[in-house]
């Protein structure tokens, strides 16, 4: 077990460096990322103007504030609250994120499957976990919303964030095949089925 502090964008060869249970601390740019970003991004063809290689993604739909244009708020934006989502619903989108724009990293919580984890493995990237409920402790690791495209589907935009000691997160999926959530549905389905046997119950 690691620590890794990284300013972004990282290379296919520290990406494949990272193994489960291994810390990472990001500096530099971070992308927000949401369900309607991808459909529109992958499903209905749409294109961003952001350079997203060997960067990492957040799946988020961060609450902000419109402040207007100035240096100190570039995009307009302010932040209020960068929070993160459940990764699950946006699983069938991490092969093509990857492929397509090149993306190293993927930060959610609960996880991903099978698919994507191939796709870490194929490819060279991770995924990192959030606790929920940090919502709060991670917004004071956004410095700045530099630049914002997709804007229409706002707040599900294509967020460009610069961060400062975005961390310690944990590596739960890595590009060797390991995945803590797969660890962990194995060891509670291993603790029900000894509960229920001890109780007699038959499955």
């Amino acid at each position: 077990m690691a620590h890794y502090d990284f300013n972004m964008p990282i290379s296919e060869a520290e990406a494949r460096a990272l193994r489960v249970n291994d810390t990472v601390t990001l500096n530099g740019t971070l992308f927000g990322i949401r369900d309607a970003t991808y459909i529109h991004m992958f499903d209905r063809g749409r294109k961003t103007r952001f350079d997203m290689s060997g960067h990492a993604v957040i799946h988020t739909a961060p609450n902000v504030k419109w402040v207007g244009e100035t240096k100190a708020t570039p995009s307009g934006y302010a932040p209020v609250c960068v929070g993160t989502t459940t990764s699950d619903r946006m699983e069938r989108f991490t092969r093509q994120l990857m492929s397509e724009y090149g993306v190293r990293i993927v930060i959610g919580k609960g996880g991903l499957r099978e698919g994507s984890l191939s796709a870490f493995k194929d490819l060279g990237g991770v995924y990192l976990a959030v606790v929920g409920g940090a919502a709060a402790l991670e917004t004071t690791w956004v410095e700045q919303i530099e630049d914002v495209d997709l804007d229409d589907l706002n707040p599900e935009s294509l967020w460009k964030f610069r961060v400062k000691g975005f961390g310690p997160l944990l590596v739960s999926m890595d590009s060797h095949g390991g995945s803590l959530h797969t660890q962990v549905n194995q060891l509670a389905r291993g603790k029900r089925a000894a509960a229920l046997a001890a109780l007699g119950v038959k499955t």
